[in-house]
């Protein structure tokens, strides 16, 4: 198994990823693109690379991704809005310097438009609520300097109060209210909380205990109990080994790698899950700490 993280492999495998289009893969995937380009740019600047994919042309298509009836982003030009693909599109932007592109005030009228009386929030105009669109709210909302527009109604409030109802025994967080806890929600979870600046909520011994017992005897973690590890401690772009790679392990085997320290990777703020450089440029940074950067 390699233990060295092969960057220029990495680099050119995002590269040509988009260079399949006459695959049905391809195509069965467009609902994922533009997190997709978020994934994948994140990653590039990660290692270093920023400039491997052309700015204006990554620009470009994110714009046409515009629903401009619901004033927000969808996953691909002609789709519906939804908060995932609208905070991807957010991240693009704000990593290659151009939300100026954007239309805030509609942007932010939509985001704050799927918060739910309950306080959580839904994706889109058809209602599915999860944790994931709460903290893809609050991080679009944070990152257009908007954040204030949620005391509106009393909804910071609210879905504070709503994280907290998906706190668990464990110290985890679920999906929604009395379900289990599971990594990825854990991570919005927390995240949401550091923005709303409430991470006082969080039982952080017990949460860090139960974090801690996600990791198996190969080195990986995995989601919840029972189950297998996703990514492997040597980073990589599949979600374990023999597996076919996709640029979202790909995306966030680096992050991690970049959190553990490993050499020659730029810092990755772990709230935003973007580059670090980007948080600190828009003046967003919160208190967090990785790893110490190991020489290489």
């Amino acid at each position: 198994m390699l233990s060295e993280l092969l960057i220029p492999l990495h680099i050119k495998y995002i590269q040509s990823l988009d260079n399949h289009k006459d695959d049905l893969m391809y195509h069965l995937t467009s609902h994922l693109r533009l997190n997709g380009v978020y994934w994948g740019i994140t990653a590039l600047c990660i290692m270093g690379a920023q400039d491997a994919l052309s700015r204006e042309d990554m620009i470009e298509f994110v714009m046409s991704c515009w629903d401009k009836e619901a004033g927000a982003f969808g996953a691909h030009p002609g789709h519906d809005a939804h908060i995932l693909s609208t905070l991807s599109g957010i991240q693009i932007l704000a990593t290659q310097d151009a939300l100026d592109r954007l239309d805030v005030p509609r942007v932010t009228n939509f985001i704050l438009g799927l918060q739910q009386p309950s306080g959580t929030f839904a994706g889109d105009r058809f209602g599915e609520t999860d944790t994931r669109f709460l903290y893809c709210s609050v991080s679009a909302l944070s990152l257009l300097k908007r954040l204030p527009a949620l005391d509106r109604d009393n909804g910071r409030a609210r879905a504070i109060d709503h994280l907290i109802k998906c706190r668990n025994f464990d110290g985890g967080f679920g999906v929604s209210p009395g379900a289990e806890s599971h990594a990825g929600q854990i991570f919005v979870c927390v995240a949401a909380l550091t923005i709303l600046d409430r991470l006082d909520v969080v039982d952080a011994d017990t949460l860090a205990w139960w974090l801690a017992e996600r990791q198996l005897p190969n080195g990986g973690l995995n989601g919840r109990p029972e189950k297998l590890e996703d990514d492997s401690d040597a980073g990589g772009i599949a979600d374990r080994p023999d597996n076919t790679a996709d640029v979202f392990h790909t995306h966030f085997g680096i992050a991690g790698l970049s959190i553990l320290g490993y050499p020659h990777l730029e810092d990755l703020d772990p709230v935003y899950c973007m580059p670090a450089r980007v948080i600190d440029r828009l003046g967003l940074r919160k208190s967090w700490l990785g790893l110490p950067r190991r020489e290489g």
